[in-house]
């Protein structure tokens, strides 16, 4: 999935990927992110507990977060909402759903 979301930004954005959520949390520090896309379904660290770490630091609290998951339900997506991500985006998606939901979170 990491390799398609690259794939899909490729070329209009700059980016860093990590395997996990441990990793994800462990590259906040070292970049100033304009934007973090995360898979719900992650290992180490599962993709909410990001969403929950990020709104709750001062730091991160404004970078704009998207999920993405199998989970889409109304009750998913809405948990994912409720915590804070700003958008969430159920797989399968194609790679201009991505650019353009990406697109319209930056815009905010």
């Amino acid at each position: 999935m990491r390799s398609y979301v690259a794939a899909a930004l490729e070329g209009d954005y700059d980016m860093t990927s990590v395997e996990s959520g441990l990793q994800a949390l462990q590259a906040l520090p070292g970049g100033d992110f304009d934007l973090v896309i995360s898979d719900v379904h992650m290992p180490d660290i599962h993709g909410l507990e990001l969403v929950k770490f990020m709104r709750a630091s001062a730091v991160y609290r404004d970078v704009p977060l998207i999920l993405i998951s199998t989970e889409a339900s109304a009750n998913d997506v809405g948990r994912g909402l409720e915590l804070g991500a700003n958008a969430y985006l159920p797989k399968p998606f194609s790679p201009g759903a991505l650019l353009d939901l990406v697109r319209r979170v930056l815009c905010r």
